[in-house]
């Protein structure tokens, strides 16, 4: 015989499958700890013109050169023509490998500690502005500036919204 606990109707009662899917959303909400506070990174890759390809978040206490290859893996690198500008925090071994190996050139300035350091265009290199001034135009967006949001996803789709504003402008 199988003895039925009667519900208290004043308690809800939650479903399993929420509790999955709010676990799921805030396992990783991009949201990381470092020295200035809690911070999340925007990763993003753009054309000659300042116009955004691909944009990512990451935590703020995850290293650009870890999420590098995952961010490239959503752009097209024609062989021989890209030149790919980046910063000093991009310039690791495996990230400058990854982008020889799809036939592209790569401008990276080396640290200052680097013990076998590389050469790098920096006339060149100056033309990576056009990115700086990307994030200054997405970063007119208060609620991008700032990050009002929890979820990460709510957080993401307002930075596609100022990507598509800085494309129509």
């Amino acid at each position: 015989m199988r003895v039925q606990k009667k519900r208290n109707p004043d308690v809800p009662q939650i479903d399993p499958k929420v509790d999955e899917k709010r676990e799921r959303f805030e396992k990783n909400q991009c949201v990381g700890i470092t020295r200035g506070g809690r911070n999340t990174k925007i990763h993003a890759v753009v054309d000659a013109l300042g116009n955004p390809i691909h944009v990512q978040l990451s935590s703020g206490d995850v290293h650009d050169s870890a999420i590098s290859e995952d961010v490239m893996d959503h752009v097209e690198l024609e062989p021989n023509e890209t030149t790919v500008l980046a910063d000093k925090a991009y310039g690791s071994f495996e990230f400058r490998e990854y982008i020889a190996d799809r036939d592209a050139d790569f401008c990276i300035p080396p640290k200052s500690n680097t013990v076998d350091p590389w050469y790098c265009d920096f006339v060149r290199y100056k033309e990576r502005h056009v990115v700086e001034c990307f994030f200054n135009k997405l970063k007119e967006n208060r609620r991008i500036a700032t990050r009002f949001d929890k979820l990460a996803y709510r957080f993401l789709a307002f930075v596609h919204l100022g990507c598509i504003r800085i494309l129509l402008a």
